[in-house]
């Protein structure tokens, strides 16, 4: 009987350097404003006179992923769209990234050229150039740090403490899928734990699946506002869950807001999920996180220009500080003061 298993190269035997050299010798530039990318002290970079944004994002194993169910292809590719969505709610285009390891010494070559594919990919799909990071040892497990520099016009740029009283308050997409994937992994893992013979459940949850191990940014947003003509007023990423994200807007414009449970999109797969679970899809969306749609404001004056938009919905609108933020329910219409309870990766 042939043995196929595939052999594993240790990180001793390339060395920091070695390692390095593996990783980034494949790298090929994408963009103009990229001068000089790995390979020298610093990156250098030319932006010409656009303004410059800049945002980092750290994942550590055990506590924003577990190597148990998720693909290291798919984690790399995740490391990196999470950034980008960041450079996008500030109506800016990303072009380089930064990626820094802290890996331990139980992972092989061949693990980190399968994250380092999930990278590559999205770096192909948001044409973005890889210039730089680090690379050290861990002893309690993966981590990934992720700098994403994107840039804008000066006058394009879109900040989260311009909503004014009376804008709408719109999002992209459907809410709440991403939670609703990790409670559908996090209970086959359990029964994997259990009987590791079991073949896990994921039948006809592919789109749930997709939006945690494998999200998009939201990067057909800047086009899309450009051909209705409208600018946000405020803009904020769904990654915390929309209660943290609408308080955040709402805190630093300094403005009240109401809330219509109605207005919120499901998919079909987390619905049903939740049901199967018994958990409500409206917590998911508000409470749950990882979602990558934009939240955004924009003048009344704007409703007919996305009022037919297939991406976009209005779910509320905005109101004086006084009135404070508010989720108003589906059927009775009960006001009910909205509260941050996102994830929080400094709770206990």
């Amino acid at each position: 009987m042939t043995n196929t298993k595939r052999s594993k190269t240790e990180l001793s035997e390339l060395g920091e350097f070695g390692l390095i050299r593996r990783l980034t010798e494949n790298i090929v530039l994408k963009n103009e404003s990229t001068l000089k990318g790995v390979g020298d002290d610093c990156a250098v970079l030319d932006f010409k006179n656009k303004k410059i944004v800049v945002t980092t994002d750290l994942l550590t194993e055990g506590v924003h992923f577990n190597l148990m169910y998720v693909p290291l292809k798919h984690l790399g590719y995740k490391a990196v769209t999470v950034n980008l969505s960041d450079v996008y709610a500030m109506n800016a285009t990303p072009k380089q990234i930064t990626v820094s390891i802290a890996v331990s010494a139980k992972m092989s070559v061949e693990a980190l050229d399968e994250l380092y594919s999930g990278i590559y990919l999205a770096c192909d799909r948001y044409s973005v150039d890889l210039v730089g990071g680090d690379t050290t040892t861990s002893l309690t497990g993966l981590t990934i740090s992720v700098t994403a520099i994107g840039e804008a016009e000066e006058e394009e740029l879109v900040y989260r403490n311009g909503a004014k009283n009376t804008d709408l308050l719109c999002v992209t997409g459907d809410l709440g899928g991403a939670y609703m994937g990790l409670q559908l992994l996090e209970r086959e893992n359990e029964v994997f734990k259990v009987n590791p013979k079991m073949t896990p459940q994921f039948a006809g949850y592919d789109y749930i699946l997709e939006r945690q191990l494998k999200p998009e940014a939201r990067k057909d947003m800047l086009q899309i506002f450009r051909d209705l003509e409208i600018k946000p007023t405020s803009m904020i990423d769904i990654s915390d869950g929309l209660s943290s994200e609408i308080l955040h807007l709402c805190t630093q414009s300094e403005v009240g807001c109401r809330l219509y449970e109605d207005r919120l999109l499901y998919d079909n797969q987390t619905k049903k999920m939740a049901a199967e679970l018994n958990i409500n899809p409206l917590v998911a969306a508000l409470n749950g996180g990882e979602d990558y749609e934009l939240l955004f404001t924009i003048p009344v004056a704007d409703h007919d220009k996305i009022r037919n938009h297939p991406d976009i919905s209005v779910i509320g609108h905005i109101t004086d500080k006084s009135e404070g933020v508010n989720l108003i329910t589906a059927g009775i219409g009960q006001s009910i003061p909205l509260q941050a309870q996102g994830w929080n990766p400094l709770k206990d």
